[in-house]
């Protein structure tokens, strides 16, 4: 009989120099989900990867001098060693540069320009480029991003759009019809009253100010949207669109994208739509999860209070973060973050409750039984209740996890650690052993402990990776079969004469008060150490433009300079500094985009004889393309002066 599926997804990161424990938070839950599936039996697929293109991408490799691929091949290179160092097992790593995914989307586009679900037109309107995301007047917060609160562009520029407002009523019925789809049910109501209800507009889907992107195969002066790029790959992943789709045919529909709540309104309403589009069934859920915040505020980096989940793991282990992130806060509720609270978790829960009934109970095991427990036991008047919390916690676990309720399976299983440490004290083992009769029941007692324990490293392992397999190495039943989920519901499958092997302390606990000072000096030299590389970057950008700034003759003689007149010139709609200059260059005219507003009115421009690069590759800015530069003087202040041509040559003229 063949394996229940279940397909499970995190969004695919936008390559960034530092992901944040923020990010780490997501991807943890998502893996931690997966990796519960597959303890219950399930055949599992876990996905993440990376969204590779758009304009930010572009604009930052372009300021550091090297192409777009180069800086996303080291970006990533860095996300996949924070993943394994949080031992995600994912089983597809998706980059949107892969030659596959491209090839997919650009089916994709096409199949929805030949429904006629695409067409072409203009889009003017206001872009974040930090987001990649396209929003109305009435949309923005004080004339801001409404997502990252940064300052937004005035976009103009020939577009292709998706006809999102042909799928409003099917959206809203859809989720109405189905409560679970949109979780927690907080983002349902959200989505419909602020986006469904007020309309939808038609969503542009392409770009032609960039080229980063993957490019429009019937149209390549355009590159697709990257969100319908980044999106589809929660399908082309699985062979969508390839020659080999039956990944597809196994896994899709997923069983749920795993996202932030900032991008909750992507993946719930242009995704959705997009499949309907396609003619493809949708996810069976979108769950939006809050945020880890500082002071009441979203970890960013913009501002500067983000918090490197590899300083922690370093000094606590990734059982101790992991715990931490997924105990703390309740799962698409927003849960501040605070060194004090990581470390009381890693001293109460982990360090007193869980570390100590391990210690303990192999410590007695070898101080009274010599490590093995006899295999002649009896009972205690405290079993029952003991066995009575084991059976409730298992099935509680069980339907938190199915609901994703990371927290409260977490507190339920708590509840049985908390009662095994009180069984302890209860049969007070230390008495037991001062009598020889009495030597049965409490090998019967601590052999009820180990089983306790046994059962409860079972429900650890999604969350923690490696303490489990520690208390198996105690409990001698390592590799064993006693380990597996369908044997978690049985009490007494642990060998009568169970041997033990005393181990390091699980988690040690924690002076709090000198730690705090150990982390803030740990987190501060981290912090040098970025400004150092920063410099050193700096200052090897600076020696390559002292490099640059010496030229051999071969060098001047590839820059064609030559004598034009402005015959026409007006403001750019949208941009302060920028005039949109028509240049006559002997019998060519050109246009071409010059900073010099602040300085000059379009009026006083007409009729000026000017000096251009000729040469100048066109570029595009502010939906404008500009095919050359006008030469201008620059004082010490920056105020800028139009060189140009006293004898007044006729225009086209070389400058030597």
């Amino acid at each position: 009989m063949d394996k229940k599926t279940f397909y499970v997804t995190t969004p695919i990161y936008y390559p960034s120099d530092k992901l944040h424990i923020g990010h780490s938070y997501c991807t943890v839950a998502a893996d931690t989900l997966a990796k519960y599936k597959r303890l219950r039996g399930y055949d599992v697929r876990f996905m993440t990867g990376s969204d590779e293109h758009g304009q930010k991408i572009e604009r930052i490799a372009t300021s550091l001098g090297i192409t777009p691929k180069e800086y996303v091949d080291k970006v990533v290179a860095g996300i996949k060693d924070l993943w394994a160092s949080l031992d995600i097992t994912y089983d597809k790593f998706i980059r949107t540069t892969d030659e596959d995914h491209v090839a997919a989307v650009q089916k994709i586009f096409k199949t929805l320009y030949d429904k006629g679900d695409i067409y072409k037109s203009e889009y003017e309107g206001w872009y974040c480029t930090p987001c990649e995301s396209f929003f109305t007047e009435h949309q923005l917060v004080d004339g801001k991003c409404p997502d990252c609160g940064r300052d937004v562009e005035r976009v103009k520029e020939e577009s292709y759009f998706f006809r999102l407002s042909k799928y409003q009523d099917r959206l809203i019925k859809y989720i109405e019809d189905h409560p679970e789809f949109i979780q927690p049910p907080s983002r349902q109501t959200e989505m419909i009253a602020n986006f469904l209800k007020p309309g939808l507009e038609d969503l542009c889907v392409s770009r032609t100010s960039f080229s980063w992107g993957i490019p429009v195969t019937f149209d390549p002066k355009h590159v697709i949207y990257v969100w319908v790029d980044a999106l589809s790959n929660y399908i082309t992943a699985l062979g969508y669109g390839s020659d080999n789709d039956e990944l597809f045919k196994k896994y899709w529909p997923a069983d749920v994208h795993i996202v932030g709540k900032e991008i909750v309104r992507f993946h719930s309403i242009i995704w959705p739509a997009m499949l309907m589009a396609l003619d493809l069934p949708l996810p069976k859920q979108i769950f939006g999860h809050g945020w880890l915040v500082i002071d009441g505020g979203k970890m960013s980096k913009s501002k500067g209070n983000v918090v490197d989940p590899k300083v922690l793991i370093d000094r606590y282990g990734l059982d101790a973060v992991r715990y931490f992130l997924l105990r703390e806060i309740a799962f698409g509720q927003d849960g501040n973050f605070t060194n004090e609270a990581l470390i009381q978790r890693i001293n109460s829960d982990l360090a007193n409750d869980l570390g100590n009934l391990v210690s303990r109970t192999v410590g007695m095991i070898d101080k009274y039984f010599g490590g093995q427990l006899p295999a002649e036991h009896a009972e205690t008047e405290f079993d029952a209740d003991l066995k009575s919390v084991a059976a409730d916690t298992i099935v509680k676990f069980e339907e938190c996890m199915d609901k994703m309720l990371f927290s409260d399976a977490l507190s339920a299983l708590w509840v049985l650690i908390r009662r095994t440490n009180k069984y302890i004290d209860e049969t007070q083992p230390w008495v037991l052993a001062k009598n020889e009769e009495d030597m049965p029941k409490l090998a019967g007692a601590l052999y009820n402990v180990a089983e306790s324990i046994r059962i409860v490293s079972i429900m650890l392992q999604p969350f923690m990776p490696k303490c489990p397999k520690a208390i198996h190495k105690q409990l001698n039943i390592e590799g064993t079969d006693l380990t597996d989920w369908e044997n978690i519901r049985i009490w007494g499958l642990l060998p009568k004469d169970l041997k033990v092997e005393k181990g390091p302390a699980l988690f040690p606990r924690i002076d709090m008060k000198k730690e705090l000072v150990e982390l803030e000096a740990a987190i501060k030299a981290a912090q040098a150490e970025n400004l150092a590389n920063k410099a050193k970057h700096e200052a090897e950008e600076e020696k390559e433009e002292e490099k640059a700034s010496e030229i051999t003759i071969d060098d001047f003689d590839k820059v064609h300079l030559v004598t034009g007149e402005v015959i026409a010139s007006e403001s750019v709609k949208g941009s302060k500094k920028l005039l949109k200059n028509t240049v006559k260059v002997g019998n060519e005219v050109r246009t071409i985009l010059s900073g010099i507003a602040k300085y000059y009115t379009p009026e006083e421009m007409v009729g000026k004889k000017v000096v251009i690069v000729e040469n100048l590759a066109p570029r595009k800015m502010m939906g404008e393309m500009s095919c050359g530069m006008i030469l201008c003087a620059a004082d010490k202040d920056g105020n800028l002066s139009l060189i140009t041509d006293d004898k007044q040559f006729e225009s086209g003229c070389d400058v030597r």
